[in-house]
């Protein structure tokens, strides 16, 4: 138990630190002028497969903190995993409306401007450092 409880560890600190970078790629976008396609161009590029391979990190994380708690039954009937599946599902929301926001700078259709997506940069450091303390205090 103790190799998936590591390995789940490793794969939702990544998945997050995909999170944490890719709306940064975003801000840069949003401030690339209209005369710079290379640039444009590089930064779409990076965002995909920034996309891509935190997606990829997304998977084994879910599935090991599954396994965690169907196969171990770690949290069953306990307040603190409801809140923090709750968080799971949002950060899962974050990661789509990720990859909604992608599709509009690809489509060239992006409304929002820089300042907007510094703030929305801060949703995954929050939804984290939520689910780290519901996770080490399980405050109920």
């Amino acid at each position: 138990m103790l190799w998936v409880k590591a390995f789940h560890i490793v794969f939702v600190a990544s998945w997050f630190a995909g999170l944490f970078y890719l709306p940064r790629i975003f801000v840069n976008l949003a401030m690339v002028p209209a005369n710079s396609p290379a640039e444009r161009g590089r930064l779409l590029l990076m965002a995909r497969k920034l996309l891509r391979f935190t997606t990829l990190l997304a998977v084994p994380a879910l599935a090991l903190g599954l396994w965690l708690w169907l196969g171990w039954g770690i949290g069953r009937g306990s307040g603190w995993l409801h809140a923090k599946l709750v968080l799971v599902l949002a950060t899962l929301g974050y990661h789509h409306g990720c990859g909604v926001l992608l599709r509009r700078f690809e489509a060239g259709a992006n409304r929002r401007s820089h300042r907007w997506y510094r703030w929305f940069n801060e949703a995954p450091v929050l939804l984290l450092t939520a689910i780290v303390v519901l996770v080490v205090v399980k405050p109920f």
